[in-house]
């Protein structure tokens, strides 16, 4: 439980019918009755319509009061939530009396991070409120709910009860070698962690979808100039977001768009046409062009299909990271009387009249590992970095037990392993860790 008692809005900024004030802490209760006249008796759980009054008994709104007792709330502490009109200046006076009858106000998520510190919920929960509240399509948000009520906790749960009971045989032959527990030749071990490695990679699989449907790909387009790269993203966006024009070099500076791929959150990027140029504002856009084609998650190299650009294609090969993959989209095909088609991480198509398209779709859910499944939920980035380590240390293991022999470097991984899983659920995690996490939130929450 924490000494001192927050406060913030807990609705969007802006008007609305109703606005939510939200109180936790110590003084809560206190702060509470002093909103309303004394002869309100504030009982748990039950909403009362009332007056709200300011330090001079001036009366600031007629509204709803709630209050959830600790441990029985959201914070684990005393809650308070004044319900009002939702007028800006409605809400900042219920807020700003809060704060002269004892609370302060609360920094970024303070509220979520209060309910994992008092054990409500676990850091993946806590992290799911904030996917919920950002999520940009209906299976992203199903898949934060999943991630709200537990869903990716529970089998992270089950990863360290298995490196647990796996932990506690090696070091019982370790430490007891009069008992003669040979594992080091009896399979069980091996057994066992060929399952962990198993199971780690399928929620792995999960975990990169999960991220994925919720962070977005940052996909760039890029090409010489005129072959119609702005054409294509008008074309994925269904509205015309880039100025075409038959003028080579139209566009000049980097242009975004967000738009979903079969719920798929992308972040576009158009660039400007990749060529030798003395105009300084366009060498300034083509400088642009490449440092967002190193930064991709997925290039579209556009090339006219009548003139074809292997050089060009060489060049960004040598240009980007190996793991970023590249497709070759060969536009104007509607000029040279060539029907859609796709051949490796080539498609033609035409933009222009969108022939081909729903090929360059497919194609860009399979470069990027695209793999709907049953029971998704949502993860992060950091949440498949911390996978990739634990997996790292029981491949590391299995290393020691299959051609080391060795039972205690072993055990050593395993520890390794689980507290690196342990991190995904804040079970062990670093107080910088946990503020970067919670400081991304909304101050309501």
């Amino acid at each position: 439980m924490s000494v001192d008692t927050i406060v913030a809005v807990a609705t969007p900024p802006g008007r609305g019918g109703v606005g939510i004030v939200r109180i936790s802490g110590p003084l809560a209760h206190a702060i509470a009755s002093q909103f309303v006249t004394k002869n309100l008796s504030i009982q748990p759980r039950i909403a009362n319509y009332c007056a709200f009054y300011g330090h001079d008994s001036e009366l600031i709104d007629n509204g709803i009061l709630i209050y959830f007792k600790a441990p029985h709330s959201f914070t684990g502490e005393d809650i308070v939530e004044l319900q009002s009109h939702g007028a800006p200046i409605v809400l900042d006076r219920l807020v700003q009396e809060s704060v002269l009858r004892g609370a302060r106000l609360a920094k970024p998520g303070e509220f979520s991070e209060r309910a994992f510190l008092n054990d409500k919920i676990d850091l993946t929960q806590a992290e799911a409120i904030a996917d919920l509240i950002n999520a940009s399509s209906k299976t992203a948000a199903q898949m934060a709910i999943r991630s709200l009520e537990g869903d990716f906790s529970k089998k992270i749960h089950q990863l360290n009860e298995q490196i647990i009971r796996l932990r506690l045989y090696v070091e019982a032959a370790i430490d007891f070698p009069e008992e003669e527990i040979d594992f080091l030749s009896d399979g069980k071990v091996s057994t066992m962690l060929s399952q962990l490695l198993s199971d780690l990679e399928a929620i792995r699989l999960n975990a990169c979808q999960g991220a994925m449907l919720q962070e977005g790909l940052s996909l760039v387009i890029a090409g010489r100039p005129n072959v119609g790269k702005s054409t294509l993203i008008n074309c994925l966006a269904g509205r015309e977001v880039a100025i075409v024009t038959d003028i080579a070099g139209t566009t000049r500076d980097v242009m975004r768009e967000h738009i979903l791929l079969d719920d798929i959150p992308l972040r576009v990027i158009d660039t400007a046409g990749l060529r030798e140029s003395n105009d300084v504002v366009e060498i300034e856009g083509i400088k642009r062009a490449w440092q967002e084609v190193r930064g991709a998650d997925c290039l579209l190299m556009v090339v006219d299909a009548g003139k074809p650009e292997e050089e060009l294609k060489d060049e960004l090969k040598a240009q980007l990271p190996q793991h970023i993959p590249i497709i070759c989209v060969y536009n104007k095909i509607d000029a040279l009387g060539l029907s859609p088609k796709c051949e490796h991480n080539i498609v033609y198509l035409s933009a222009k009249s969108g022939e081909g398209l729903s090929l360059l779709k497919d194609k860009i859910k399979e470069v990027v590992g695209f793999q709907p499944t049953e029971g998704q939920f949502s993860a992060r980035r950091r949440h498949i970095q911390a996978l990739d380590v634990a997996k790292q240390h029981l491949l590391a293991g299995h290393h020691q037990l299959h051609t080391q022999r060795a039972g205690e470097l072993l055990a050593e991984d395993l520890r390794l392993a689980h507290q690196s899983l342990c991190e995904i659920t804040g079970e062990f995690s670093s107080d910088d860790l946990l503020g970067k996490i919670f400081s991304s939130f909304c101050i309501g929450k």
